[in-house]
């Protein structure tokens, strides 16, 4: 006699203001078993064409999938399944995706914005592993967060809370690419450094940087390593706000974990020390931070993608 396992598919995609990622897994598995990787935006093609061409480049061959998680950058609202800002790709402003896909590909949608699902992905299999009190944060081009309080993902009434990366600083600063003024992305994300580094070099500090062009916080923090002052100091600064900000979120939300993800976390080396010195100077009391772990992502570029997969394979109804 002859017996047939149904293995159960999903697909999981990453929605970023440059790349969409995509990907299938088998049953429980974590690594894929396709993959695809185009840019949100391809010349002369259509955003939401493209969208349904990398569902359909990962789809396994003759079988059947369960849900399609998606991890997007933007804001959205999770009752209507509605991308409602998307600054990056016009396209999908005022979009309804989850619609949208569901007509199309008839299966279940599960949407998620993509500093909350990769919270959720670093939780379930990356670097929160046995913690239920997680702060992520990612900081590239803007500073995106996601937070998991006593195992369950904080969002919000329509899930649009947690966003760390704009919570006001210092009050009328420096304008934010949000539109706003004061932001902690204004002073710590990977543009800002390199803003206040090259205003500082406008000025006449000197640098080994100093005749270098298209510099950024990558090439800012080899910089740093090799010992150059302007460049430390660059990190030093936004170590300090960035510290003043958790030292925020721990009395706000009382973590025993925060994992730093994006580009700027390859070298959140840099700031740690500054990070560190302004907890322990600044937090109400000693146990916030005692047994707090300062920890990066162990999912990298890949934190989207599992933590929308997560999502359609355990999770599904964030709100």
């Amino acid at each position: 006699m002859l017996y047939f396992t149904l293995m159960r598919y999903y697909i999981a995609l990453d929605i970023g203001g440059t790349k969409l990622r995509a990907a299938s897994f088998q049953g429980q598995k974590v690594e894929p078993t396709k993959r695809y990787i185009t840019f949100s935006q391809e010349k002369g093609t259509e955003s939401r064409d493209n969208l349904i061409y990398a569902i359909r480049a990962v789809w396994p061959q003759n079988e059947s999938v369960e849900a399609i998680g998606i991890a997007v950058a933007g804001s959205i609202n999770l009752r209507t399944g509605v991308i409602e800002k998307s600054p990056n790709i016009p396209a999908f402003t005022d979009f309804p995706i989850v619609n949208f896909l569901e007509e199309t590909f008839q299966v279940p949608i599960y949407l998620g914005n993509d500093a909350n699902l990769a919270a959720l992905g670093e939780w379930k299999v990356g670097a929160g592993i046995g913690h239920n009190f997680i702060i992520y944060l990612t900081i590239s081009t803007g500073i995106g967060s996601g937070v998991i309080n006593n195992g369950k993902l904080l969002l919000g009434v329509n899930g649009m809370g947690a966003e760390l990366g704009h919570v006001t600083m210092i009050p009328d600063g420096i304008r934010c690419s949000c539109g706003k003024k004061g932001h902690l992305e204004a002073y710590a994300s990977g543009p800002a450094i390199t803003r206040w580094f090259l205003d500082e070099i406008e000025k006449g500090e000197e640098s080994i940087l100093k005749n270098v062009e298209h510099i950024t916080s990558k090439e800012i923090a080899n910089a740093a390593y090799k010992g150059d002052h302007l460049s430390i100091e660059a990190y030093n600064r936004a170590g300090y706000i960035l510290g003043l900000a958790i030292v925020n979120f721990l009395h706000i939300f009382n973590p025993t974990c925060i994992i730093f993800g994006g580009g700027v976390s390859n070298s959140i080396d840099l700031m740690l020390p500054k990070i560190n010195k302004v907890i322990h100077d600044e937090a109400l009391d000693s146990g916030y931070y005692e047994n707090l772990t300062l920890t990066t992502s162990k999912l990298h570029d890949d934190v989207g993608i599992i933590g929308a997969l997560v999502l359609a394979r355990e999770i599904r109804d964030l709100v």
